[in-house]
């Protein structure tokens, strides 16, 4: 920190307010609620026409040109997809990843939670128009769930959490994988090949031991635009960039947390509500709603949100370690299992962002938005109700138990 004229000035991330996971849920429910209001009681043209504006970046060939719109989620969604590349870096090299036996459940869960809101999606529109969309309920959105976690307090057992991070760490995995794999329509191999080669730089300069900030941060946005120009999404960069931070000590710092203690309080607090206020300005007048009640696109999302998630999480989770393929922390049971695997099935921002991807036209989009708007909303609410009912103190008329050694720790 540093001081102003009698002011003390720190960096956004020491402020324990703003780095409350509440605080981004908040910010990213209200940039929601002003899309909505903007799109539908303000202007539905006016919205449109703001995010469709064209900002050029750059001189002459060496230029790019998008609207604003695709600079946020081509460009400053990259950022996020960094942060998900460090969180997954660290869950393989330190964190609860580490361990294959006890990874082993919520790694299946993530699967299971996956496969099935696809399944349930591709069931509702197979042999109709949309069934390119079986991505979008694929997604958890962990910002929100773990805000819904932070607002029930102390009732929730850290395990609890902690199986919800590594689930929502390898959904982040799952999505990455299919945003790269199947929503890349044309890859252009030498563009593609030049990011390799910058991605590779990095790794060569880290062996040097060169330290110098500047450098990397050009290196990384050459790896950018050499992304966005392959065909492949940009936003991949992000990722691939995380994945290749180093996870230890790196001249006597811990690069990885310092680099996402610095970018994550900007992507939450900043990045992921301004995405949102981009892109969930969904007009639901004009029959829009009525319309979505009876499309396949908009059920097949919600559907594979509220109750492909839950199942295909409990599910799986159940098998793997009734095989013994895996072990369960003691403390959650299948009812802890049911409600982590609702509020996994808020799947907002990521599903959001698979959305734009999946359709040509913004009127399938605009069906599967809804989808995931209602879908997300069931699954928070449900979700708390499923947890703080498998929470509930016990009523005993005798005193309470003595507290374990690890509890008195």
């Amino acid at each position: 920190m540093r001081r102003v004229r009698g002011l003390t000035v720190g960096r956004v991330g020491s402020w324990p307010a703003l780095r409350s996971p509440i605080t981004g849920g908040v910010l990213l429910l209200a940039a929601v609620l002003l899309a909505l209001l903007w799109a539908n009681v303000l202007s539905g043209a006016g919205y449109e026409g703001v995010w469709r504006t064209e900002l050029t970046v750059g001189v002459g060939d060496l230029s790019i040109t998008e609207d604003l719109r695709h600079w946020i989620n081509d460009g400053l969604m990259a950022l996020f997809f960094l942060v998900l590349g460090l969180e997954v870096k660290h869950e393989f090299v330190a964190g609860s990843l580490r361990d294959p036996r006890a990874a082993a459940v919520p790694i299946a869960a993530a699967i299971g939670g996956a496969v099935l809101p696809a399944v349930i999606y591709v069931a509702f529109t197979v042999g109709g128009a949309g069934s390119e969309g079986w991505g979008i309920p694929m997604a958890t959105d962990v910002a929100f769930a773990i805000a819904v976690l932070a607002l029930l307090g102390s009732r929730i057992v850290p395990a609890i959490k902690t199986f919800l991070l590594t689930l929502a760490v390898v959904d982040d995995i799952l999505a990455v994988l299919v945003i790269a794999v199947f929503y890349t329509e044309t890859i252009v191999p030498g563009w593609l090949f030049a990011a390799i080669l910058g991605l590779a730089a990095i790794k060569v300069l880290q062996r040097a031991m060169v330290s110098s900030v500047p450098v990397y941060v050009l290196i990384g946005l050459i790896v950018w635009v050499c992304m966005l120009e392959s065909g492949v999404h940009a936003t991949i960069a992000g990722v691939a960039l995380g994945l290749i931070t180093p996870a230890g000590s790196f001249r006597g710092r811990d690069i990885l947390h310092a680099l996402k203690g610095r970018i994550e309080p900007v992507t939450a607090l900043v990045i992921v509500p301004l995405f949102a206020l981009a892109n969930a300005g969904v007009v639901l007048t004009g029959g829009v709603v009525g319309d979505a009640a009876s499309s396949g696109v908009a059920l097949g999302v919600l559907v594979g949100l509220v109750v492909g998630k839950p199942v295909g999480i409990t599910v799986t989770a159940l098998l793997v370690e009734r095989v013994g393929l895996g072990r369960l922390d003691p403390a959650i049971g299948v009812a802890h299992l049911v409600g982590i695997g609702a509020l996994a099935g808020i799947g907002f921002t990521v599903s959001l962002f698979i959305s734009d991807l999946a359709f040509d036209g913004p009127e399938l989009a605009q069906l599967a938005k809804i989808g995931v708007f209602a879908g997300s909303l069931i699954s928070g609410v449900l979700g708390a109700i499923l947890l703080l009912r498998a929470t509930r103190p016990l009523i005993s008329s005798g005193p309470p138990p003595a507290k374990t050694a690890l509890e008195t720790d």
